[in-house]
């Protein structure tokens, strides 16, 4: 049920409102009486489906999406053939031309678009039509008009996406560095206590019992009960000390969540197991980085819903364990952003596994030696 909403509410988008339209005019402009009656509605309904499948490019692979593609230009076609003094038929290739655009860059839209128009002006002189050449001029901008007003969209959603990542980039930078800050100030105040307040406590106390060893005030009780206090006050002291030093490590889980918050997908699910403690700040932007690169391919190229990240430690290493639930489009092959995760990773004496996974999805396995990671196990 919930495929089918989720499919559902990807058809019904505010783009695929003006094709719907479109085909609708159309489609009241067209006869449907006579021998090839049954043959333009199977065209119609075909063009109109495939335009609607044609519209999820983002979720289909390059093979299927062409096919869709190529069963939506033959639909166009053959109502052209149909009907080609149907007036408004050729609006069903301006439909083609912004989907085109959309999907493919624009030097490949630009022939595919050119081979297009040229069947319509084969079509429309085989038919008779003398005004063939201003029928396809005429459509032929509507064409590049919706193709240039797609290529644009299309442009803006992307810029729009680069600056979420940017955005998440720096929310999850300054939350490291927050939490940084936080246990240098920590660490801070324990040292001052420690080397000055200790100190002094220790100077006092020392001083208290060489008055009790007087003989003459060893038995005033006020002396006697400073010393006592003295002494709990240091060790009071010395645990608000040691609990300082104790830091948990960074709050990696906040930076993480941040890193995802601003992306529309994939939503992010995080679990990093009790025994894992990160004080390292180069390690943290480590996993920082690994974890965004995973985001960004979940999402351009296997359009995945939910990432899974999980950190343990087994043994004397940290493990991060991160896989989707998205699709890989086309063979897989490492690029820029995973060499570079590669790289991080064997800069900090660790390795790295990608491997796609059953469900045809890529999984990431990295592995940080104790040594080089600075996790510790809780105590």
């Amino acid at each position: 049920m919930a495929a089918v909403t989720s499919l559902l509410r990807a058809l019904l988008t505010p783009f695929n409102l003006p094709v719907l339209l479109t085909w609708t005019a159309v489609w009241l402009a067209l006869p449907y009486d006579g021998p090839r009656g049954a043959l333009v509605w199977t065209a119609m309904l075909g063009f109109l489906v495939t335009a609607l499948l044609s519209s999820l490019a983002e979720q289909c692979k390059p093979p299927v999406l062409a096919l869709w593609f190529g069963a939506q230009s033959a639909c166009a076609l053959v109502m052209l053939w149909l009907a080609p003094r149907g007036g408004v038929t050729p609006a069903l290739l301006v439909i083609l031309a912004a989907q085109l655009a959309m999907a493919y860059p624009p030097r490949t839209t630009l022939w595919l678009v050119a081979a297009l128009n040229l069947a319509l002006y084969a079509i429309l002189r085989h038919a008779g039509v003398g005004s063939a050449p201003v029928v396809v001029a005429a459509f032929l901008g509507f064409q590049a008009f919706a193709a240039l007003t797609a290529h644009f969209a299309r442009g803006a959603e992307n810029a729009r996406d680069r600056l979420a990542l940017v955005n998440a980039d720096l929310l999850a930078t300054r939350a490291l560095l927050a939490d940084s800050a936080r246990d240098a100030e920590r660490l801070r105040v324990a040292r001052e206590l420690h080397d000055v307040a200790g100190h002094k406590l220790t100077a006092i106390r020392l001083n208290l019992r060489a008055l009790l060893a007087d003989p003459a005030l060893a038995h005033r009780g006020e002396v006697r009960l400073l010393e006592a206090l003295s002494g709990e006050l240091l060790e009071d002291l010395r645990e608000v000390v040691q609990t300082l030093r104790d830091s948990r490590g960074l709050e990696l889980a906040t930076a993480l969540r941040a890193l995802a918050a601003p992306l529309p997908r994939p939503a992010l699910r995080l679990r990093i197991d009790d025994t894992v403690r990160i004080s390292d700040p180069a390690l943290a932007e480590t996993i920082l980085r690994i974890v965004q690169e995973a985001l960004t391919n979940a999402a351009r190229h296997a359009q995945a819903r939910t990432l899974s990240v999980r950190l343990r430690r087994e043994a004397d290493a940290l493990h991060i364990e991160i896989e989707d639930d998205g699709l890989l489009r086309g063979a897989w092959r490492e690029g820029n952003g995973l060499a570079g995760m590669r790289e991080r990773v064997a800069a900090r004496g660790g390795t790295l596994r990608l491997a796609p996974n059953e469900r045809g999805a890529l999984r990431i396995e990295a592995r940080l030696p104790d040594s080089a990671a600075a996790a510790t196990a809780a105590a």
